[in-house]
């Protein structure tokens, strides 16, 4: 046993789990700082309509990260739980199919956006307003969708390796060398949003080459090969099955937006979209750090599944869950005490920034309850429960949220879209509780039986 897999199976747990989730969570809030950075200087040095352009686009990225995430995520939890059970020629097969199959799945992903662009943007609600900026934006950033793919998926099987700080270097680089080129590009070079795509295709660019030197330099654990490439039924099952969670939380949330898009548009107007384009974008914010946590207590869990060491499991799922409660108490409170600011962060127009405020003040009361439930949808994922896990991944968003967001408004208006979300996160934290408890029962019997 190595000194990382001894650390993941007998260092205290309250401990691992910070030393692993403080890396995940500096690299997601810079990496989110960056998203909130793109989203000031489009707004102050483009424009709100700009800005609202980039918000339709952003359900195409979010099928692209849909795919990423669901080959890294499902990868990451198989490679811990392989590296736990002393199988580290497995782990490194994982690897290598996960690598290919993101990379094939995600080019024809970019050939579909190419040939059918203009219909695919409209579908997700582009006006005549924002439609030239949403194909400014979209007609550069899908250069890069193979490179921003193995970026992201590759943060995750790194982290399964045990080695957190790597892949927190990885997001950080992206995310500095975003926030620079944006300003470079849009203020002095005037480039528009189409400076704004190519600073984060470069910036991606610059993280995959970190990635590709830590795997190629002799530092991983595990190697990328050629030959692991080669796709066996059992892994490519595998890895889409622990993975498929994350999909269609991804893949959800992109259908949420094309649907809420087309709502704002239909029960109010382009400011609507403008005004949600920039609260998702301080909700991914709060969000980070919580998937700091989730990031960080993945591995650990599945790890020390795979070595039956069933108390730790539950403990790291006990403290998991704890710091994430605290994380989301905090974003509630700061965006409940200074909406308006928050607002004024993105942009000076004050038809954008009396909406945005008006809509945060129906949407976060759901927030204090999110840690726990992505904590919920993550621990299954990391024990190997793929139905469970999508079960509470479907349960917020395709099961209440979008039938809400289509329901309500025919009775309230615009307002039915913004309090959809809380209603949504407080169903979905209770079949939470229920499914988690039935989990921990079966845990402790595996306890029991261990000790006798």
């Amino acid at each position: 046993m190595d000194k990382r897999q001894n650390m993941m199976a007998n260092y205290p747990m309250n401990k691992l789990l910070l030393k692993f989730s403080i890396p995940a969570i500096i690299g997601m809030l810079v990496n989110a700082l960056y998203n909130i950075a793109d989203g000031i200087f489009i707004g102050k040095g483009v424009g709100a309509l700009a800005l609202g352009g980039v918000t339709i686009a952003m359900p195409i990225m979010l099928v692209m990260m849909s795919i990423a995430l669901m080959v890294g995520v499902g990868a990451s939890a198989s490679i811990s739980r392989r590296i736990g059970e002393g199988n580290i020629e497995g782990a490194e097969k994982l690897l290598g199919e996960a690598v290919a199959l993101n990379l094939i799945i995600n080019f024809i992903f970019t050939i579909i956006i190419f040939v059918f662009m203009d219909k695919i943007l409209i579908m997700c609600g582009a006006t005549p307003n924002i439609f030239f900026y949403a194909k400014e934006y979209m007609n550069v950033i899908a250069f890069g969708i193979l490179i921003n793919s193995f970026a992201m998926s590759s943060n995750h099987t790194i982290r399964a390796q045990g080695n957190a700080k790597t892949a927190m270097v990885s997001m950080v680089l992206g995310a500095v060398v975003n926030i620079i080129l944006d300003y470079v590009l849009i203020f002095i070079f005037k480039m528009g949003v189409t400076g704004a795509a190519l600073a984060t295709i470069i910036s991606q660019l610059c993280s995959a080459v970190w990635i590709l030197m830590y795997y190629l330099n002799g530092r991983s654990m595990l190697k990328i090969r050629i030959s692991n490439m080669k796709f066996t039924i059992e892994n490519v099952k595998e890895i889409v099955s622990m993975g498929m969670a994350t999909f269609f939380r991804q893949i959800s949330g992109s259908l949420l937006m094309i649907i809420v898009n087309n709502t704002l548009v239909y029960y109010g107007n382009d400011y609507y979209v403008v005004a949600l384009g920039i609260i998702n974008r301080v909700m991914m914010f709060m969000f980070m750090p919580i998937y700091g946590i989730v990031q960080g207590f993945q591995p650990i869990a599945a790890f020390n599944y795979g070595a039956k060491k069933f108390k730790r499991v539950q403990e790291s799922l006990k403290y998991a869950n704890i710091y994430a409660t605290i994380l989301s108490i905090g974003g509630f409170l700061i965006v409940l005490i200074f909406p308006i600011q928050v607002m004024k962060i993105f942009t000076d127009d004050q038809t954008t920034i009396d909406i945005g405020v008006d809509a945060l003040s129906m949407m976060i009361w759901g927030l204090p309850v999110v840690g726990i439930q992505a904590i919920g949808a993550s621990w299954f994922q990391a024990i190997g429960k793929a139905t469970e896990s999508v079960v509470l991944t479907i349960s917020r968003q395709i099961i209440i949220l979008i039938p809400l967001v289509i329901i309500l408004p025919n009775f309230i208006g615009v307002n039915g879209v913004f309090y959809s979300y809380p209603i949504s996160d407080i169903g979905s934290f209770f079949i939470t509780l229920v499914l988690l408890a039935k989990e921990n029962i079966a845990l402790r019997n595996h306890r029991i039986q261990e000790e006798f």
